[in-house]
């Protein structure tokens, strides 16, 4: 799982192209085998919407992170030493396996981390379908090396490279990698991760490290390929529902439940403690969602994600000179641009509605602009 909160904006914009071109490269080796244009959309939605979220989260986390640091850093480690780059990677990658862990365990955690796992496919776009408030969640973890004494600039540039060296293994296009699996998560080890299979469910938390799985008795080799995607289907491309399904299903518990002990249950529990056992699939039982709409919705929704992506770039270009409320404004566009796109994909009849309201919001932005 790839979590972008912690990344600058240069940070971001640097590694955006390589992620694409490795996502054709994949696309031209695998095709149709690989990709589906409807899922692949709603994962790059996924990701732009969470790379708006990222703007608010990344100041809420430097901000804290700073202030744990200097209220309760029991060291100062030097940043211009390779050893506390080191130290920083490994605890960074140890504070996400726990983190990760959790996220699967508890859930008020797992709502938000469920939207990584919503994809039936497995390729290189699910490395980029997150959360959008899950860096709420996951900066906690990370929380502990500023007490530790690990200055904020490594702790930030350790968790990016961590974020970035989790990318390449979202892939089926590479096997097994022999010795290399021992020490490293591989593509095959996080194929596991990404599996619905009784069998797979809950393992191979790792970010870069295998290591942390081995010793906490949480992996598991990859046998038959997985059966991709969570025990209950999401069968949406709106991504915003995406984002808040999983909530609006435990407040439905919580809203059930017979008192308060129960209703405050609801959040901490596992997550099969509420969806009950996963029933058992292969790849012979299993049907993928697939609507499509219609040819004319299939190709607007195309444009008006392309739209998406290109304003997520003007956005990023303009935080230093917008002001909040305009970078609040151009966030609240691109959300409802990618609600749309999932609506046409979808065929809703909503649709053409949605979009109308969101076209008149987009001239008069730009007129506000100008």
């Amino acid at each position: 799982m790839v979590d972008f909160v912690s990344m600058s904006a240069g940070e971001i914009r640097t590694a955006i192209p390589f992620f694409f071109a490795l996502i054709f490269v994949e696309w031209l080796a695998g095709g149709a085998r690989l990709y589906r244009l409807n899922d692949s959309i709603a994962d790059l939605g996924a990701g732009i919407g969470q790379q708006v979220f990222a703007i608010p989260l990344s100041a809420i986390l430097i901000w804290t992170y700073a202030w744990v640091f200097k209220t309760t850093a029991l060291a100062n480690w030097p940043p211009s030493s390779t050893w506390s780059w080191i130290a920083a990677f490994v605890l960074v990658d140890f504070a996400y396996y726990w983190f990760h862990r959790a996220s699967h365990r508890v859930n008020f955690i797992w709502a938000t981390h469920i939207v990584h796992h919503q994809s039936e496919e497995y390729n290189l776009t699910v490395a980029l379908r997150q959360s959008w408030i899950q860096g709420l969640f996951s900066m906690v973890f990370y929380l502990p090396l500023a007490t530790l004494g690990i200055p904020l600039e490594v702790a930030l540039g350790a968790i990016a490279l961590n974020t970035i060296g989790q990318f390449w293994f979202h892939t089926r296009a590479i096997g097994r990698m022999g010795w290399l699996e021992l020490v490293l998560n591989t593509p095959s080890h996080h194929r596991v991760h990404h599996g619905r299979n009784p069998k797979y469910l809950d393992k191979n938390y790792a970010g870069v490290l295998i290591v942390w799985d081995r010793l906490f008795s949480t992996f598991v080799r990859e046998e038959e390929e997985p059966v991709y995607g969570v025990v209950k289907p999401l069968n949406s491309w709106n991504v915003v529902w995406a984002n808040t399904h999983q909530w609006v299903e435990l407040a439905r518990f919580c809203a059930a439940a017979r008192n308060w002990k129960q209703k405050t249950l609801v959040w901490f529990l596992p997550p099969e403690q509420l969806s009950g056992p996963a029933p058992i699939v292969n790849a012979g039982n299993v049907v993928k969602f697939d609507s499509q709409g219609t040819r004319f919705g299939r190709m607007y929704a195309i444009f008006i994600f392309l739209t998406a992506l290109a304003g997520l770039f003007v956005l990023n270009a303009h935080l230093s000179t917008w002001s909040v409320l305009d970078q609040a404004g151009a966030g609240v566009l691109l959300i409802w641009t990618l609600a749309s796109t999932g609506a046409f994909l979808e065929g809703k009849p909503w649709a053409k509605w949605a979009e109308a309201g969101r076209l008149v919001l987009v001239v008069a932005f730009i007129n506000h602009l100008w």
